[in-house]
């Protein structure tokens, strides 16, 4: 391996370290837990040990978070292999506490745009869907990658597809990237 594809590498493990707690839930492929749900889990425990001291009645009081999938968050945490999995992580610099996602929620501050849920589609003039997709989370809406009825908002960029036109269909209110902003400003 020549240094360069070394140091590319090096700088891409350190960089993995500050993924964000929820991608780390994710990570560990617990049964019923997909990416919103890992999320949600991140917002509302804000650190690993505050979920490995979670109960299952705990859990199910998350929007995303059902019985079975409690049960399955409480069962896998509480493997050892898991256990060890996770001490030797954090022992190696992977970020178990998430501050950007978490604090507001358990400090109880109003989230703006709690209980809203959005789609992003096509492309946005000025910023990714990642980056939209981080300012509505840390507002406390949720990104799903499905348009439902339970749909607050599709934020349609140029070459939309299929999600505009199944939101179209549905009555969803769509908005483009300056109403989303405007949107963010007033909350």
């Amino acid at each position: 391996m020549g240094e360069k594809s070394a140091a590319n590498l090096v700088a891409a493990i350190e960089r993995s370290k500050n993924a964000g707690l929820g991608r780390l839930i994710y990570a560990l492929g617990i049964r019923q837990i997909g990416e919103v749900a890992a999320e949600s889990l991140a917002r509302r425990f804000g650190s690993l040990d505050a979920l490995l001291a979670a109960s299952e009645e705990e859990l199910t009081a998350i929007d995303d978070i059902g019985e079975i999938s409690a049960r399955s968050v409480v069962e896998t945490l509480s493997l050892p292999h898991v256990r060890e999995l996770l001490a030797r992580l954090a022992a190696a610099g992977v970020r178990t506490v998430d501050d950007k996602n978490g604090s507001a929620e358990r400090s109880n501050a109003p989230l703006p745009l709690a209980g809203l849920t959005f789609v992003l589609t096509g492309t946005l003039p000025t910023m990714t869907r990642d980056e939209a997709s981080e300012l509505i989370k840390s507002a406390g809406g949720k990104v799903t990658g499905s348009v439902s009825s339970k749909t607050s908002y599709v934020v349609a960029g140029e070459d939309a597809g299929s999600k505009l036109t199944k939101a179209q269909s549905l009555g969803i209110r769509v908005i483009n990237e300056e109403e989303f902003k405007e949107l963010m400003q007033k909350s």
